[in-house]
């Protein structure tokens, strides 16, 4: 007993050394050092110049909620903000004009202005759609917004196939690897050495072997636990070309706060994947971290997979002056692209540099036009206000909402500003389960069992507004009674959470829940 005592102080001492010493730790220290000395800059100014700090403060207070008050933000974030002024009457401001000033993304945010510019007429909505969206003027206007807000057709006759699992995405996306001619792009927030990413980067590297060419891109994030700050130039030894998205450096900037949530991959433009499943072991069940993980994902075969193509290539180019799109756009239209499905299929990109809240608009345009029924699967329930409206007034309406929800979660955060959400949702008329074998990470809606969205979108604060993110809306294709189906299947599964339910929850967890939902706009 006292060997393996001291086996596991060895572990964390080892563990924790690995932490101080890593990269992560030094990048920690060096960002505490910058809040520190900001700290000690702001104390000596307080003292030595006391007179003029004080009509400075007043100055800066009436400026910041001015600019607050006049600002696009929603009220809940508005609330948040007030709050911080009042506790922080001059870091709180100092820190708000920091944010809005924006270092690190404007030219970012101009770049991808410009490059959204030079691709918007690269791909289209084809004539006979456009006539035939003159029948269905709610998708005509919902695509209309969509297109305006990025360059994003609506396409007809395409195939969808829907992926309940992770695994079941893996298997498939396996196979598609296997038959690349021309190129593979791939784009993803998390990605772990394991058996998943091993199978798929021995394709990859023997595809690029082959001549075909291979592109991956993963959010910098990975850098910290997952991946060594070298890895890029691992993949590129094997002919792959690699980028990742805002690297975290040693310095104090708002880029780390907008991160690459998207989950794509496109294959000789034939043929798109997105959906929650990353590049994880726990994606697809080879390991354990929260129960089962429940995931989902479509694939999309046909016209609309060159949306997802023009998506990568735009996140691609962010750091660089080329923009070679045209090539890859019609090397897939060379090849014809087959696909005979039905229905229409709408693939959307979000960005927080742009000002449009795309992914929440298309969930809010589902949710107010509902006549019957709302199913929706989501990881996290942090809601601002709007949402919390529209999820309460299509319950009021008569529309029933059924929302499932992980019962292990992954973050316990998370999951007490999730059920601060529950009473009044549930007094509303909405339904509420939990997940009983683990962790849901699907992000989907269906509506009135013939249209709905599936993507990497969550109901949160960070979906919303900081992160890049896509998805695809989907009207009439048979992979909606699927979806409808596994919905189903997996409330079956799920345990109904009633008010009684809410009222005896742990007192620690509701006080953690409605702390933490004033500052939930900024987590």
């Amino acid at each position: 007993m006292k060997s393996e005592e001291n086996d596991l102080f060895e572990r964390s001492k080892q563990g924790f050394l690995q932490l101080v010493f890593s990269r992560f730790g030094i990048v920690l220290f060096l960002l505490l050092v910058q809040v520190w000395l900001i700290f000690g800059l702001y104390q000596y100014i307080t003292v030595n110049y006391a007179h003029l700090f004080y009509y400075s403060f007043i100055v800066f207070s009436i400026v910041g909620y001015l600019i607050l008050f006049n600002s696009k933000s929603d009220n809940s974030v508005k609330l948040t903000w007030m709050l911080i002024f009042t506790l922080l009457p001059v870091i709180g401001i100092l820190f708000y004009f920091y944010t809005r000033l924006d270092f690190g993304h404007r030219l970012e945010s101009s770049r991808l202005i410009q490059i959204k510019e030079a691709s918007r007429e690269l791909i289209k909505t084809k004539e006979e759609v456009k006539k035939e969206l003159e029948e269905r003027p709610d998708l005509k206007g919902l695509a209309t917004f969509i297109n305006q807000a990025g360059n994003c057709p609506v396409y007809h006759n395409g195939e969808v196939t829907y992926f309940s699992l992770g695994e079941e995405k893996f298997a498939d996306l396996l196979q598609e690897l296997k038959a690349a001619k021309h190129f593979i792009f791939m784009e993803y927030f998390i990605v772990a050495k394991g058996e998943m990413w091993g199978q798929i980067l021995e394709i990859l590297i023997e595809k690029a072997q082959e001549g075909v060419e291979v592109r991956f891109m993963y959010d910098g994030f990975c850098e910290f636990s997952l991946l060594p700050r070298s890895y890029s130039k691992e993949l590129a030894k094997y002919g792959i070309k690699c980028k990742v998205f805002a690297p975290i450096q040693p310095f104090i900037s708002t880029v780390y706060n907008f991160r690459d949530h998207r989950k794509i991959c496109v294959i000789d433009g034939q043929v798109a994947y997105t959906g929650g499943v990353n590049l994880a072991d726990e994606y697809i069940n080879k390991i354990e971290r929260f129960g089962h993980w429940k995931d989902t994902a479509v694939k999309i075969r046909g016209g609309a997979a060159q949306s997802f193509t023009l998506m990568f290539l735009q996140m691609w180019a962010l750091d660089s002056n080329t923009t070679d799109f045209e090539k890859w756009l019609k090397l897939s239209e060379q090849e014809g692209i087959k696909a005979h499905g039905k229905g229409f299929v709408l693939p959307y990109g979000d960005s927080p540099l742009d000002g449009e809240r795309v992914g929440e608009m298309v969930y809010f345009d589902l949710l107010n036009k509902a006549q019957s029924f709302v199913q929706i699967m989501t990881p996290y329930l942090i809601l601002d206000g709007e949402m919390e409206t529209a999820l309460t007034f299509a319950a009021k309406r008569g529309v029933k909402v059924q929302i499932i929800l992980p019962h292990i979660p992954d973050k316990k955060y998370a999951f007490a500003l999730a059920k601060s959400h529950y009473a009044t949702l549930i007094q509303a008329g909405v339904e509420i389960y939990e997940y009983t074998p683990g962790f849901v990470h699907a992000k989907s809606f269906v509506v009135d069992g013939y249209k709905g969205t599936i993507g990497t979108i969550n109901l949160d604060y960070r979906s919303f507004y900081h992160h890049f993110e896509c998805g695809v809306y989907l009207e009439d294709v048979p992979a909606i009674g699927e979806m409808v189906k596994d919905f189903n299947q997996t409330r079956a599964l799920s345990q109904q959470v009633t008010l009684e339910d809410v009222y005896r929850e742990k007192k620690s967890t509701r006080l953690l829940g409605w702390f933490l939902k004033i500052f939930a706009p900024l987590m």
